[in-house]
């Protein structure tokens, strides 16, 4: 039977693996991902950097070899351990990205999650980034904040990739897609070849559903009159919005205006899926790969939902399917005042929260790391 990983590729859905650390860069395993289940990029963020360099003692001897070299605080250890992960990664994909013209092959790197609200501060950081990586198949991520946005712009006409992550509302969607094609007509009117720019909008997932769910489920135990109503919309309203997103998408490239670039080399900023395993044990646990396929998108996967795919997924046209449907779980999720916009808009917060949180937990680990490899304890520095 033929893998349902590759079926993907068929599709015209790209996949991507939603973790990265040292053992699967040098154990083989992402090569095997890459040959045996088409995998085509990666994605990190500061919590999956954090569970890789803090999960047990891979990064020791890396850390030991760059204090050797000089001391290092714990921002700049982080940096220097990130940055080699992901020139890794992209030369693991390069071959892809050489073969597919630069249309595919990507690792994406994360500007500091504390920088959500400061657009100058992510301008800066996104291009020391960009530099230290030095490879052409890397995407640095921006979050979809109202100060991302300019940032988003300004690092496009420089002809960086980006990938916009915490992407949750339909109206933060249209606003980088916007942007992203601002910076291009930039980057184009300053002579530079729009060709070899490339980006995409991390649109997120199950954790609109979790969000919702829970909404729904307080309402329902508290003896709400639209109990079964709102029971009928458990796990549909992510998928929903997901559907509508692409249908904007699909109105953005139709545009003259979008047109005029293509006509000079532009590749489309995709839409990817993300945060696309299942939070819900009762849910199936490929529920956010099997609805959401259709072409010029992405999935970027967790390896569990990887394996689970590959094992039992479906490969069906169904970013498309019924969007009469779509549009009518969210007119009931307005109808019934669950507030779409609002707990979209409260998830960017939480999300920067969240990898900010990450990020800090990673660099109080290095500093101790560090402390330890040197020899020192904070006791007998002081």
């Amino acid at each position: 039977m033929t893998n349902p990983l590759l079926q993907l590729a068929q599709a015209g859905q790209s996949i991507w693996l939603d973790y990265l650390d040292r053992e699967i860069l040098e154990s083989g395993e992402l090569d095997r991902l890459i040959t045996e289940d088409g995998l085509r990029g990666v994605t990190s963020n500061p919590t999956i950097f954090n569970k890789a360099i803090t999960g047990g003692d891979a990064y020791d001897a890396r850390i030991k070899a760059l204090l050797a070299k000089g001391d290092a605080q714990p921002d700049a250890l982080y940096e220097q351990l990130a940055v080699a992960d992901i020139q890794a990664a992209a030369d693991h994909f390069r071959p892809a990205y050489d073969r597919l013209g630069g249309a595919d092959g990507f690792a994406s790197l994360e500007v500091s999650p504390k920088l959500a609200d400061n657009s100058e501060g992510t301008i800066a950081e996104a291009r020391q980034l960009w530099g230290a990586v030095n490879r052409p198949n890397l995407m640095i991520k921006v979050p979809g904040t109202k100060a991302g946005t300019p940032a988003i712009r300004q690092l496009v006409s420089e002809g960086i990739n980006v990938n916009v992550t915490l992407l949750f509302g339909l109206q933060a969607y249209l606003d980088v897609a916007e942007v992203h094609m601002a910076g291009l007509e930039a980057y184009q009117a300053s002579g530079g070849d729009v060709a070899k720019v490339h980006g995409v909008a991390s649109f997120f997932v199950s954790r609109i559903d979790t969000a919702i769910d829970k909404a729904i489920d307080a309402r329902v135990q508290a003896g709400d009159a639209e109990a079964a109503a709102l029971k009928a919309l458990r796990g549909k309203v992510a998928i929903a919005n997901a559907k509508v997103a692409y249908q904007h998408y699909l109105d953005l490239v139709r545009e003259d205006r979008w047109k005029a670039l293509a006509a000079n080399g532009a590749a489309p900023q995709r839409l990817l899926w993300a945060s696309t395993g299942t939070k819900d044990p009762t849910y199936f646990d490929v529920l956010y790969v099997d609805t959401l396929i259709g072409p010029d998108t992405i999935n970027t996967m967790p390896p569990a939902t990887i394996d689970a795919f590959r094992d039992h997924g479906t490969v069906a046209p169904t970013l498309q399917a019924d969007l009469d449907g779509a549009r009518r779980v969210l007119a009931e999720t307005q109808r019934l005042g669950l507030d779409l916009d609002g707990v979209t808009d409260q998830l960017v917060v939480d999300g920067v929260k969240l990898f900010a949180k990450s990020l800090d937990e990673l660099l109080t680990a290095l500093a101790a790391k560090r402390l330890q490899l040197k020899g020192e304890t904070p006791t007998a520095r002081a």
